[in-house]
């Protein structure tokens, strides 16, 4: 019988964050599951110098995530997304335990820590799937970058005296030049973070749709959209602007663009696997996640 191994990834700059980390390896070390870290500044600090743990190599075969059941996150959204790109491709599910802010991409709360570790020893999780975008950019037919990402792809403005010209093309044909900010294009998953923030609609994770949302557009039509799934979506840099553009991939991979480039957007056909630990449904995960007041309800669960 194969030895387990889980990758454990947390903010290596957080001391509570590390603190943490120490006591989950601890625990699944006890319940005689192996785990890994990243190599580098996580194996190298105090965890992987006072903790049994074994190195993850990015450059082997399959990256960090080969041969492990789980990738298990401490940390805010930004720490999750990082998970996200190390388990990109591998097919291993991510479970997120938020130890920042809001944190939409966790599954579970610091408080319930003790909780989450025995779900992962007894396997007591499902998985699911979340789509995610991956992006192309060029100019003038040469390639600029290829990425991908869960949350959102956004292209903005470099700098904060000049706005940027851009056309934005749904499926083939144009639909409307603003002058803006820039433009968000998001997944459902990411309809609570950038999206949201740039007055983004709310979509639960079962719809499978494009967000695109304008940043500080000034236009007339320049409402949020939610497109098909299938859409191909497409931002022209108008050529012969001044504007010129970032093009940012979860907010943490970015490539410079200057006018005349093109940026497109389609569905991954690969999605990020996240681990459930519960059935509770979205709803209430907004309804915590906002403090929003659900006071005066009288559905079938208020009297128990």
């Amino acid at each position: 019988m194969s030895t387990r191994r889980i990758l454990l990834v947390a903010h290596p700059g957080r001391p509570e964050a590390l603190e943490i980390a120490g006591q989950v390896i601890d625990r699944l070390r006890e319940a005689g599951i192996e785990v890994a870290l990243p190599t580098g500044e996580l194996l190298d600090g105090p965890l992987g110098r006072d903790h049994d743990v074994v190195p993850a190599d990015a450059d082997q075969p399959g990256g960090c995530a080969a041969g492990v059941e789980l990738v298990v996150v401490l940390g805010g959204d930004g720490t999750i997304l990082r998970g996200a790109e190390i388990a990109r491709g591998s097919e291993v599910p991510l479970l997120g335990v938020n130890l920042g802010h809001v944190g939409f991409l966790a599954e579970a709360e610091r408080d319930d820590l003790e909780a989450t570790v025995e779900h992962i020893v007894r396997r007591a999780y499902t998985v699911e799937e979340r789509m995610a975008l991956e992006v192309t950019g060029t100019l003038d037919g040469e390639l600029l970058c290829s990425s991908w990402a869960l949350n959102e792809v956004t292209v903005e403005k470099a700098s904060r005296e000049r706005m940027l010209t851009l056309t934005v093309e749904i499926d083939g044909r144009p639909l409307s030049t603003w002058g803006c900010d820039g433009v968000v294009m998001a997944t459902p998953t990411g309809s609570t973070a950038y999206a949201f923030s740039a007055g983004g609609p709310v979509v639960w994770p079962g719809v499978e749709a494009v967000l695109v949302v304008p940043i500080s557009a000034h236009a007339l039509f320049a409402r949020p959209l939610v497109l098909a799934p299938q859409a191909h979506l497409a931002v022209d840099l108008v050529a012969g602007t001044e504007g010129h553009g970032v093009l940012w991939c979860d907010g943490r991979r970015a490539v410079d663009l200057p006018p005349g480039a093109r940026v497109e957007v389609t569905r991954s056909s690969v999605p990020v696997r996240l681990a459930r630990l519960t059935s509770s449904p979205f709803t209430d995960r907004l309804v915590a996640k906002f403090d929003l007041s659900v006071a005066g309800w009288r559905g079938r669960q208020s009297a128990q």
